[in-house]
């Protein structure tokens, strides 16, 4: 039992380490992989998809950039729902970051076994799980150590296949206009943006490790802002890339997209590093994700919503390692069951009901308590819901259902202890 504590966790990340766990978690493999579905629904269309998604990731990274600096401790909006709008708000937030993450962190194993050997991509993805988990037990510093060097090399790999496709002579510009409607008219649009917000809620890694950042009020606003801009900047270049070289009908088509691309841009000797990228990046995004899950249940524990033993840090890393060895286990038995696309959209379900938490809880601050201007969280909160809301009809109603029975439990919970 000396191994145990429930202090506070290591202050160690600076600003650039945070930076570096926001890209990893965002620029990983839903570059590689959300493009094709949201083709699929929005056609010609993607690219106005992929703007409403970063306009919605826009408003939920400034809201809980100034919710972070109000709370800097580990948890994320679990506990600025907790802490603005009530018990009930927060624990909502906290199971649906924490089901809807796991999901992502099985979709990310996913991605790593299927661009790394297809043929046993579960079992792969099994091993990818655990194997992360050892590294994020070695501590959050050394994480984000490894989390650097994956994200560099992504980008390199980024880089290349953007150069590629752009200075291609297939590359054709007028796959860029939007002559012909979205497949699913405004609401394939949505949806599309849905799909592609998947890749873009990395930044919530930052927040959730506010307990282990220095000089969080400083730290915290800066890194979101910058792992969002950077992010942006890059699927836009890749989303446009993809575009004029396979348009948006063969985009829609595509299992591995970046891969099409290349070769369609005459660069087939690039698939091998493309794949080898898109494992990489995987690897990052789930590093990075078992991270934010890991905190997330760690305050949720420290609250009674979840297993006592789960709130321990460890005395010498200062990590809680009950919570990461649990978590862990929960995304390993998952990565070997579920289905990829299936899990993008429930984790998309889960993540925008998130978030619509934090924009609610952004909205109750005060202006001497860093309140953002008030039009910032109100459209992220009506963005969150609308684009939750138009996502697969078996995303909504998974998620919707195990939110209810989240509630559900709570209401028991409160029930039994009013009668004990």
């Amino acid at each position: 039992m000396g191994q145990v504590s429930a202090g506070p966790l290591a202050r160690r990340l600076g600003t650039g380490d945070a930076v570096v766990v926001g890209l990893g978690a965002m620029i990983g493999a839903g570059v590689f992989t959300a493009f094709a579905p949201a083709a699929r629904a929005a056609g010609s269309w993607l690219l106005v998809g992929l703007a409403a998604a970063a306009l919605v990731a826009y408003c939920n990274a400034t809201s809980s950039a100034c919710l972070a600096v109000r709370y800097p401790t580990s948890g994320g909006t679990y506990v600025y729902g907790r802490e603005r709008l009530g018990e009930l708000w927060g624990y909502l937030a906290g199971v649906a970051f924490v089901v809807g993450k796991t999901a992502s962190c099985a979709a990310m194993a996913l991605g790593v076994g299927g661009y790394a050997w297809p043929a046993h991509a579960h079992l792969v993805a099994v091993a990818a799980v655990l194997a992360l988990t050892g590294a994020d037990l070695a501590g959050a510093h050394r994480g984000a150590l490894l989390t650097r060097l994956l994200v560099t090399v992504v980008l390199i790999v980024l880089a290349v296949v953007v150069v590629a496709c752009l200075t291609s002579s297939a590359a054709d510009a007028d796959q860029l206009t939007l002559s012909a409607p979205a497949p699913g008219g405004a609401r394939g649009v949505l949806r599309a943006a849905g799909l592609l917000f998947f890749a873009f809620a990395g930044y919530a890694r930052v927040a959730t490790l506010g307990e282990e950042v220095r000089d969080p009020a400083r730290t915290i606003p800066r890194a979101i802002r910058i792992a969002l801009t950077v992010t942006l900047i890059v699927y836009l270049l890749v989303a446009v890339a993809v575009l004029v070289v396979l348009g948006a009908g063969r985009l829609a088509g595509a299992d591995a997209p970046l891969v099409d691309a290349v070769r369609a841009a005459g660069a087939g000797g690039l698939a091998v590093p493309v794949r080898l990228g898109a494992v990489l990046a995987a690897c990052g995004s789930l590093l990075a994700l078992l991270l934010g899950v890991s905190r997330t249940t760690l305050a949720m524990a420290r609250d009674g919503h979840l297993p006592a033993a789960l709130a321990a840090v460890h005395p010498r890393r200062g990590v809680p390692h009950h919570a990461q060895l649990a978590v862990g286990v929960a995304v390993a038995v998952l990565a070997g069951l579920a289905d990829l696309r299936a899990a993008i959209g429930f984790s998309s379900f889960g993540v925008l009901v998130y978030y619509a938490i934090a924009n609610a809880s952004a909205w109750t601050l005060r202006d001497d308590e860093g309140r953002p201007p008030r039009v910032v969280p109100a459209v992220g909160f009506a963005g969150c819901l609308l684009l939750a809301f138009t996502l697969p009809v078996g995303a909504v109603v998974t998620g919707t259902a195990i939110l209810a029975a989240g509630l559900a439990l709570y209401a028991a919970r409160r029930v039994g202890r009013r009668r004990r």
